[in-house]
């Protein structure tokens, strides 16, 4: 697992635990023919920081003792297999050709090109095949509408992180003003952490309930601020630091927001999204401890 220091390291470390058994527990549930269990396996299970589940978690403690727990662990687990989708294809050489991730040999790197892209594909559609199944029933039932709800909005952030995507590749090699930078890493990066969020939040609250909107807020702070400070780390941090190729942005020429506006002007950016995201949050006091919790956690994360 990543190692997890500084601000708030509990919360983080307990998602962890919690998220890595939930998805050892959904991976065991699919019969898998080799290589791509071995690949699929690999890109879920070799640790990450988990920061969308652990999102989930925490915003599902919103509200205490959530009736539908069953539901916000389901949710947990397709927004990171989303996520782990994401990752594989993202280090294809059709795309940003790495050979490191999470400190490992990238799912191509490992297992081939080939079963390296049928492994983000059947991740895909096991994220929606989890939201509709029946683990964790035994220990609370879940509501159908909750279930239809969550995959609405997963499936609106996957489209919306893909869409993202083409954006940035189209972006590589451009100068690109900042409006035109949000919008790729709203997509890209944005979407499927606001997903992790709102899929949690739907548990607790009703569409009509003051509470969204402040979530939604937070999500698209919180969201964009992490890319923010992904790409800062890409320069002040290092490969062993990162489990990644650091420097790899500037290396492909990729639009950045310190490329756009200087390294010290994006980590001033970077806190004042956060500024605007615990501003979301303080609608919930005290019941957002955890939520307040991992927003400074990635605020100071050095990876």
């Amino acid at each position: 697992m990543t190692a997890i220091s500084n601000v708030n390291a509990d919360v983080l470390k307990q998602a962890q635990q919690r998220i890595q058994q939930d998805l050892q527990t959904a991976l065991e549930a699919f019969s898998l023919p080799e290589p791509l269990k071995s690949a699929v396996h690999h890109a879920v299970m070799l640790g990450g920081k988990r920061v969308r589940p652990a999102l989930c978690y925490a915003t599902s403690q919103l509200q205490e003792n959530n009736p539908n727990f069953a539901a916000v662990r389901r949710a947990a687990i397709a927004i990171e297999l989303i996520h782990c989708y994401s990752l594989a294809h993202d280090d294809l050489p059709c795309m940003d050709n790495d050979l490191l991730r999470r400190g490992q040999p990238t799912c191509h790197a490992a297992f081939g090109e080939d079963t390296a892209l049928l492994a983000g594909d059947i991740l895909q559609s096991m994220a929606f095949e989890v939201l509709g199944s029946r683990l964790f029933d035994q220990i609370q039932a879940v509501d159908a509408e909750i279930v239809l709800k969550q995959m609405q909005i997963l499936a609106t952030a996957s489209s919306k992180m893909v869409c993202g995507q083409v954006l940035d590749l189209q972006a590589e090699g451009k100068h690109v003003d900042q409006a035109q930078l949000e919008n790729i890493h709203r997509n890209k990066t944005g979407a499927l952490i606001q997903a992790a969020i709102m899929m949690a939040a739907v548990t607790i609250f009703k569409g009509t309930d003051q509470a969204i909107p402040q979530l939604r807020q937070f999500g698209q702070s919180i969201g964009l601020a992490f890319q923010v400070q992904d790409d800062i780390l890409d320069i002040i941090s290092d490969t062993e630091s990162l489990g990644k190729t650091a420097g790899k942005d500037e290396q492909v020429d990729k639009s950045t927001y310190p490329a756009l506006m200087g390294l010290e002007q994006a980590k001033i950016y970077a806190q004042s999204l956060h500024n605007q995201a615990f501003e979301a949050l303080s609608y919930f006091g005290e019941n957002a401890l955890e939520l307040n919790q991992i927003s400074q956690f990635l605020l100071s994360r050095k990876s």
